[in-house]
């Protein structure tokens, strides 16, 4: 059963997803394995207000859009006992990687917000 209740896109920039009916910390522990599956790692921050990395960023600046960059910031606020507001920003914008770059950045966003929608 899906627990998410509502997502809004501030811009393209970023994503907000409000989980009903869970706890921070298993939420965060399930979208923290989520995006390590995907072959994230962790670039820097705490559980629950993280920043993930994937890919090499001087790779990026070198071959441009032959090779992916994605940097994503994950924070969690818990709004009361049993709702969590998920924010996923991104921290790159693959202007490195041209027209292309940008787009790939954007769809990664949106392929991690329906991941993150399954929860």
């Amino acid at each position: 059963m899906k627990h998410f209740k509502s997502v809004e896109f501030s811009d393209g920039n970023s994503f907000e997803i409000i989980y009903e009916n869970c706890t921070a910390k298993p939420l965060a522990d399930l979208l923290h394995d989520s995006i390590m599956a995907d072959g994230y790692s962790v670039d820097s921050g705490m559980l629950g207000n993280r920043t993930y990395v994937k890919g090499n960023r001087i790779a990026r600046l070198l071959l441009g859009a032959f090779y992916k960059y994605f940097k994503f910031h994950v924070k969690m606020k818990t709004l009361d006992d049993k709702t969590v507001h998920v924010t996923v920003n991104k921290a790159t914008t693959g202007m490195s990687g041209g027209v292309i770059g940008v787009n790939q950045v954007k769809k990664e966003l949106k392929r991690l917000q329906g991941n993150f929608q399954q929860f």
